[in-house]
């Protein structure tokens, strides 16, 4: 034994040096592949849109890139919209914004910030045929703003002086588009936002002589959180500004030769430009709620079956969970999960986990009412003459009751799938990329609201008829 001592002394240090060294590469790759996530906006042009590749591009974007490759950090975009951003920053489920976001003493309170990258006033734009030429002249009239903004904020501070009312939009586009189509008699967004939405899609807007309220933006972190983010950011902005790799990002947007490549504006040439686009946001829809469907069953059936039982508890907590779930909205309730959860747990949370979470919490509650429903619509003379036969209450509703039940719920299932489907257009306010979402990044880059809505639809409209017609073809087959 003795003998064989030394042996086993050399495979113990031979193990534990392999142990250094593994641990030590997993540390410095840790700290070579650092990556940071950055929430941006979804819909500014030109600071942060989705170009006609699917790639998400913009002076904010290009600009933390080259921050990331100058500091030598990887960077994960998730492109949220404004309001989703800040409240993803606000929970920790993500490292830092970059969504031309105002520098406000309001917000340092809650954010640090980095020096100042850009600053820019306040446009304001109506409609081309309009009258309108001073703020003056929107008295008793109604104006767009979008949500979270420095630009809404503004509009806030000065509607009781020129007595206008306040319509808020998620995006720039459906602000553009209310005063195109007449809903609102102006918009208040970025200058330089909003002049080069105009120039780039020849929108029938006029800017007017009013350049407000002049304010710097910055790159966001949490208080306290990630300085190292900071310091890194105004680095190599202080580079970027003396090597020219600044100006150089600014003029691709706003310079002379900023002119994007016009793309077909048909609704042909839009399928043609953005087919591979919206064939991923439907993608991302089929296989979210398939998910979520499926657990919903899971979920459902063990609710439904809790609220036939014979035993008050079973059937008061399946009562709790389905009035529970039936009566939030389910907007609140995708806040609730993907802002709320992480922000009191500390537990960050993809996007698509978040919405299936929601989605299938969500339909579980109806389809327990629907396996309550088909359970109740069973004879009850059969569950009767089962118990005379000295069945148990469980071989009933397995060998007899259940089987007849499911004929009976499974259009209703499928409905119900149809409807958690149309259910994913709502979790794009949380950023996740379906097919909604998919239809507010294309619209963002060639404001074709109308046209790129009516695309969305016919998507939807298909799919829908395919589930509705297979929903018909397995309650035939069921019947026979």
């Amino acid at each position: 034994m003795k003998k064989n001592q030394p042996f086993f002394k050399k495979i113990i240090m031979m193990l534990l040096c392999a142990c250094f060294i593994l641990a030590h590469a997993s540390i410095t790759s840790f700290a070579e592949e650092k990556t940071y996530i950055i929430g941006t906006d979804t819909t500014f042009a030109p600071f942060e849109y989705q170009d006609v590749n699917g790639n998400y591009v913009g002076i904010d974007i290009d600009l933390i890139k080259a921050v990331a490759k100058h500091s030598g950090f990887s960077i994960e975009l998730r492109p949220m919209g404004f309001s989703a951003a800040v409240q993803a920053l606000e929970a920790g489920q993500i490292d830092g914004v970059i969504a031309s976001m105002t520098i406000t003493s309001q917000r340092q309170q809650t954010f640090d910030f980095s020096d100042s990258y850009y600053e820019s006033g306040i446009g304001v734009a109506v409609s081309s045929n309009s009258s309108i030429q001073s703020l003056e002249d929107l008295s008793g009239k109604n104006v767009a703003v979008k949500i979270g903004t420095q630009s809404a904020d503004y509009a806030e501070s000065v509607k009781d002086k020129y007595h206008f009312t306040i319509t808020t939009y998620e995006d720039s586009a459906n602000m553009y588009q209310a005063v195109v189509s007449q809903n609102s008699a102006a918009a208040f967004e970025d200058y330089a936002v909003m002049a080069y939405s105009i120039s780039n899609q020849n929108l029938p807007l006029t800017l007017l002589n009013i350049n407000a309220n002049s304010a710097p933006i910055g790159f966001a972190v949490l208080k306290g959180k990630n300085p190292e983010l900071i310091n890194m950011f105004n680095s190599s902005l202080q580079a970027f500004r003396s090597d020219g790799t600044y100006q150089n990002i600014l003029n691709t947007y706003l310079g002379e030769a900023s002119q994007q490549n016009q793309e077909r504006t048909d609704f042909i040439g839009l399928i043609q430009t953005n087919f591979g686009t919206l064939m991923g946001g439907l993608w991302n829809t089929l296989w979210i709620t398939f998910i979520a469907i499926v657990l919903a069953l899971i979920i459902g059936i063990l609710f439904g079956l809790m609220k036939t039982s014979h035993h008050a508890i079973p059937r008061l907590i399946a009562t709790f969970y389905i009035d529970l779930m039936r009566g939030v909205p389910l907007i609140v309730l995708a806040f609730f999960i993907y802002f709320g959860i992480p922000q009191a747990t500390g537990f960050r949370m993809e996007a698509a986990l978040a919405g299936i979470m929601t989605l299938s919490l969500n339909a579980a509650a109806y389809i327990a009412e629907i396996v309550r429903g088909g359970i109740a619509a069973v004879d009850k003379g059969q569950t009767e003459a089962s118990v005379s036969l000295g069945l148990t209450y469980a071989t009933t509703m397995r060998t007899v009751i259940l089987p007849q039940a499911i004929r009976i719920m499974v259009p209703s299932f499928i409905n119900q799938f149809v409807i958690t489907l149309k259910d994913t257009s709502i979790l794009s306010v949380i950023g996740l990329v379906e097919l909604t979402q998919t239809g507010k990044l294309i619209i963002a880059r060639n404001l074709q609201s109308s046209q790129m809505w009516l695309i969305i639809g016919i998507l939807y409209l298909i799919v829908i008829t395919i589930l509705t017609k297979l929903s018909a073809h397995l309650e035939k087959q069921i019947k026979q």
